[in-house]
């Protein structure tokens, strides 16, 4: 199976100075990823927790929301001339009785930003195929204080991005800030449904007293997986999408971008933060 990390010859040029050596990088490899059997989706990812991201990529699909309806998930044999096993195929297999979604199952029909498809086109996918509404009882009342200290926990427990710096990270924290998951992956995506995929196999979803954590931007991919597993919010280092803030609107989940320390941007949900009482104007 394929390491997390693999060492390549770099040239290093410092101040003028030039020198030879090896160097550590985050390995990439793509995963194949099948659904009862039938060819279904291709991903680049860093090898590990394959089988979790696979049930995740398939809750984020619509197609699994509970424990029950997963059977397995084994690895395949890779297409390899002597027919060896690459561990870069894991099919997917389902429960007796759970019925696939009237929807064509291919990860660029409405996952991602780059899709193709119109705003309103997008939206409609999720809300349709959404089997977790994003519900709090009682409503989470989360201190803009909690957040600010949100990045540095996950970057101090992101293990082979100290290696490598090339890793997206996605961090999983309860209401009052204890961590509950990290994973790790060259894509940002990948990582999150490595976080999604592990709770539905741990018969933990819907993830609805919890805030997702990424370490890039928020995307309208990555607001769509955040409910279809019921997280209410989710917060980005960096800038969101419109359409992610479309989606949050839409669906109840909180958004927060740029959060960095005490600063941050709340786009939607904002109900859940608990602000000052009197606000800038301008």
């Amino acid at each position: 199976m394929g390491r997390v990390t693999e060492r390549r010859k770099v040239i290093r040029i410092r101040d003028g100075a030039v020198s030879s050596r090896a160097d550590t990088l985050v390995a990439e490899e793509p995963l194949e990823i099948r659904l009862n059997g039938k060819p279904l989706a291709i991903t680049m990812r860093t090898p590990g927790d394959d089988f979790a991201l696979a049930a995740g990529f398939l809750v984020s699909e619509g197609v699994l929301a509970e424990q029950a309806e997963l059977q397995n998930i084994v690895y395949c044999a890779g297409a390899t001339a002597d027919g060896s096993n690459t561990y870069n195929v894991v099919d997917v297999r389902t429960a007796p009785g759970v019925a696939l979604p009237d929807i064509t199952l291919e990860r660029n029909v409405y996952t991602t930003s780059s899709c193709g498809l119109c705003g309103k086109a997008s939206l409609d996918a999720v809300r349709t195929t959404a089997r977790w509404p994003i519900a709090d009882t009682p409503p989470l009342r989360i201190e803009p204080g909690l957040l600010a200290g949100l990045p540095d926990r996950l970057r101090a427990a992101q293990r082979v991005f100290d290696r490598t710096g090339g890793l997206h990270a996605a961090a999983l924290f309860d209401e009052h800030g204890e961590l509950l998951d990290i994973r790790e992956d060259v894509g940002r995506h990948n990582a999150v449904d490595k976080l999604v995929g592990r709770a539905l196999r741990d018969g933990r979803l819907p993830l609805s007293r919890t805030i997702l954590l990424v370490s890039g931007r928020a995307s309208f991919e990555l607001a769509q997986k955040a409910v279809m597993a019921g997280i209410p919010v989710l917060a980005a280092v960096s800038a969101p999408s419109s359409l992610a803030v479309d989606l949050a609107a839409e669906t109840g989940l909180t958004l927060v971008g740029f959060l960095r320390g005490p600063n941050m941007n709340v786009y939607a949900g904002e109900d859940r933060i608990t602000l000052q009482a009197a606000t800038a104007q301008g």
